[in-house]
């Protein structure tokens, strides 16, 4: 029988049964803030405080036990969580094949740990390798290899400190623009307030996002159009993106940005009033999902990507589709009930989740050699 090693980061137990329903709600990584038509003008209620977010990107119980059914119909499963003794379980454990969901916790290259210990023991893994997990996580790099290879992505510009700050005001773009913390998933510093329309908005965000999160922030253009988000499973020419789900951002709150960030997910989109934000599939011409899904699986291609991703898009003004973020290690909430967008896309196109851990299990395998069980 197959052994399989499942890679994962457990979220502590929280303290309160609210504070688990939160951590439960945060597994998943949004598409990100790309864009903003600027038109909001209405004064909205400010953020409430925000969860701890030093384990957002971490998963819950409830969906390491449904991967970890999903993978039991292809082997027998050994759970290797993520935690300090990792490297020493896994030497000792010596499985087939190793399926990776683990985030990681510290520093900027933490979602490569487990691929790279996987490398170095030589046990073949699911998903991206160590370089372009790393690349992925750095917004700054990602778009520069995009833009290298000619794949659009809209204009930027990276402050990694104070005195960077007045170089980039000066640039003389056009407003507007929008600041995040360059190595952060999961909403962590996505919000609305980060929407620079003059320059001293755009000190301010820089200069405070530049101190809470101590790395350094990237500055883009704003994209006027609609946002996607868009699945990929496979490798090569086998690669394939998932029916594309479109944002609703009409579904937000009157006067809101049109963006997925801290508020849409942790103020209004609740558990007991879900906002209908994703359609899936998205209800967009031929002409444009042919475009969408051509840059998508060229992106894709150039960074490297591997067995799964999810890869946010946002059109600019002239209709075009542009690269906002890559995410080799895409959120899987199970639960049809949750905003997840790579399940969602994956039920689109016929595949329960069982069947979505399956084929990119299979895709992981095929392309190294490992033969896994029957599906029971």
């Amino acid at each position: 029988m197959t052994r399989i090693g499942f890679a994962y980061n457990q979220k502590p137990e929280p303290e309160s049964a609210d504070a688990a329903a939160e951590l439960s709600r945060a597994d998943e990584e949004p598409p990100s803030s790309g864009a903003s038509n600027g038109s909001a003008t209405a004064t909205l209620r400010a953020p409430a405080p925000a969860p701890d977010d030093e384990y957002a990107e971490w998963d819950s119980a409830e969906t390491i036990d449904a991967v970890a059914r999903a993978l039991a119909r292809h082997g027998e499963v050994i759970r290797l969580e993520a935690r300090d003794d990792f490297p020493e379980r896994l030497r000792a454990e010596q499985p087939d094949i190793v399926f990776n969901i683990a985030e990681g916790l510290r520093g900027p290259n933490r979602e490569a740990h487990v691929p790279a210990i996987c490398e170095f023991y030589g046990i073949p893994y699911s998903g991206s390798d160590p370089f372009t997990l790393a690349l992925c996580l750095d917004k700054a790099r990602t778009k520069e290899i995009l833009r290298a290879n000619g794949v659009p992505t809209a204009d930027w510009a990276l402050a990694r400190d104070a005195s960077d700050v007045e170089r980039i005001v000066a640039r003389g773009w056009g407003y507007l623009l929008f600041a995040k913390p360059v190595h952060e998933g999961s909403s962590k510093g996505i919000t609305e307030r980060n929407l620079a329309k003059g320059e001293e908005a755009l000190r301010a965000i820089v200069l405070d996002l530049l101190e809470r999160y101590d790395q350094p922030v990237l500055v883009e253009t704003f994209l006027p159009g609609p946002e996607f988000t868009c699945g990929v499973l496979g490798n090569g020419a086998s690669a394939r993106v998932l029916p594309i789900v479109g944002m609703n951002f009409d579904s937000l709150p009157a006067g809101a940005l049109p963006i997925y960030g801290f508020e849409a997910k942790w103020l209004w989109d609740r558990p007991e009033n879900p906002l209908e934000i994703f359609s899936c599939p998205a209800r967009i011409p031929e002409t444009l999902r042919a475009e969408i899904e051509d840059v998508v699986l060229r992106a894709y291609a150039v960074l490297g990507c591997r067995d799964w991703s999810r890869i946010d898009v946002r059109l600019d003004a002239a209709g075009r589709a542009n690269i906002v973020e890559v995410n080799p290690l895409p959120g899987i909430l199970p639960d049809p009930a949750d905003n997840s967008c790579l399940p969602k896309a994956a039920r689109a196109a016929g595949l329960d989740y069982d069947a979505l851990i399956g084929a990119a299990l299979a895709a992981a395998a095929a392309r190294q050699g490992v033969v896994l069980g029957s599906v029971a």
